[in-house]
């Protein structure tokens, strides 16, 4: 199919790259003429996994062009147009500016054209989007029905550092649709892929998305809260604790040859410093407006917020308490990006416990393998940066793993030497029986 792409963000380029490799025809529209220049060149704006190389290998199928939103023959030549856009959190409600933009222009270019041409939104938008918001301005604006255009939405499930596998091995696909030919679209679209279709309206599929992202944004954050409270009560060893709660069958079955499954889901049920990134934080505020909008007060989701915000400044209490105070402590804090595997820093717990660091006088360098640039546009504190983390260790007092990179792996090579040192485990990238030597904490 002729699918073009408005928006070459992370998930634009990674759908317009992986459908390419599909053998789709797709070309991705941009307003920012330095990132499309790049991706001419078959280079990315963002560090993705393997996005690149795949990017390279179906150049003949995938093309970038600069977005012009009054170019009707560039931008709606094709049987389906995706809008990519960014929606952001803005004082804790959904930023739907870009989608507004998007839409406008769509919908003035739609008033002369002939053919029919399916509009499927895959930024996250909050439920009742796509058929109220999104609906009311393409109809507006081209003086056209549902019917004479399409209007579909399509969630994207990718998390970062492993979206291209994500998209290319999913283990569903949501086609939420308004009308019948918007359907035969994405079920051609996503042809490919012998995977479980779910077939659903598109505030539906909009409610998929963010139900998939506070559900597991709720497990870390209720998880967090009980390590804090065996925490506060003492000799609990929580690591344990959990490793029981996580053999109960209807978290971890055991299969017909009597073996554990050690299903995914139970990574979201382990203590730890927060979640972060560019999904959770901003879905669990959004859905959480929308349902007071709605009259409905969010308990729970307020709650998920709440303990993800104290948990940086309970984990540096938490450490204050087994070592003391930390004015003037050499402070080496290893990872910024929100996770390993990405150079993304939105929202990142690393750079939270920089902040409370600074806070508490502590005298601070960072490391990260490729994420430094961002997290020093993002925090103006007086931080080394550091790129020989192994030779600066050495010259710190406390280490803490804020990001479980796994070339920070190699502390158990080196333990003996850092004997008159702590290290504070914030991802519990080791356990206390890999160290006889050092001092090693974690929130377990």
């Amino acid at each position: 199919m002729k699918i073009n792409i408005i928006g070459t963000g992370y998930v634009g380029l990674v759908t317009g790259v992986c459908l390419a490799a599909k053998g789709h025809l797709i070309k991705c529209f941009d307003k920012n003429n330095d990132i499309i220049k790049l991706l001419k060149k078959g280079r990315s704006h963002f560090y993705e996994k393997n996005l690149e190389n795949l990017l390279n290998k179906n150049k003949k199928n995938i093309s970038f062009e600069l977005l012009d939103l009054n170019s009707e023959k560039k931008l709606l030549n094709c049987e389906t147009l995706i809008i990519a856009v960014g929606t952001p959190t803005n004082n804790d409600k959904i930023d739907l500016s870009q989608i507004k933009e998007a839409c406008k222009s769509i919908g003035k270019l739609l008033r002369n054209h002939e053919d029919y041409i399916s509009i499927i939104i895959k930024s996250t938008v909050v439920p009742g989007t796509t058929d109220t918001y999104v609906k009311e301005i393409l109809e507006d604006f081209s003086g056209k029905k549902i019917g004479q255009f399409g209007l579909g939405m399509n969630p994207e499930f990718l998390k970062e550092g492993n979206a291209i596998n994500d998209f290319m091995n999913p283990d569903r696909i949501v086609f939420g649709y308004e009308d019948l030919k918007t359907l035969e679209y994405l079920q051609k679209i996503y042809r490919p892929w012998k995977i479980d279709k779910v077939e659903v309206n598109t505030r539906s599929a909009e409610m998929i998305k963010y139900v998939n992202n506070s559900l597991l944004a709720t497990q870390i954050s209720t998880i967090n809260e009980y390590s804090n409270i065996a925490n506060s009560i003492g000799n609990i060893d929580f690591n344990t604790v959990m490793n029981a709660v996580h053999l109960d069958s209807r978290w971890n079955p055991i299969n017909k040859e009597n073996q554990r499954v050690y299903p995914q889901i139970i990574d979201y049920l382990k203590p730890g410093c927060g979640f972060g990134g560019s999904c959770f934080p901003k879905d669990v505020k959004a859905l959480s407006a929308l349902s007071k909008e709605k009259g409905v007060t969010p308990l729970i989701l307020d709650s998920v917020i709440k303990v993800n915000n104290d948990q940086p400044k309970a984990m540096l209490s938490y450490l204050q308490e087994n070592i003391g105070s930390l004015k003037n402590m050499r402070t080496l804090v290893l990872g910024l990006a929100f996770k390993p595997e990405t150079d993304d820093v939105r929202e990142s717990v690393s750079l939270k416990i920089i902040k409370h660091l600074n806070d508490l006088g502590a005298t601070i360098s960072a490391h990260d393998p490729i994420s430094v640039n961002n997290a020093k546009k993002e925090i103006n504190l007086d931080i080394k940066y550091v790129k020989d983390w192994k030779k600066e260790i050495f010259n710190n007092d406390i280490t803490i793993i804020a990001t479980n990179w796994s070339e920070y792996l190699h502390i158990k090579k080196i333990e003996k030497k850092l004997s008159t040192k702590t290290l504070f485990d914030t991802r519990s990238l080791f356990n206390k029986r890999d160290f006889k030597y050092l001092k090693y904490l974690n929130i377990n």
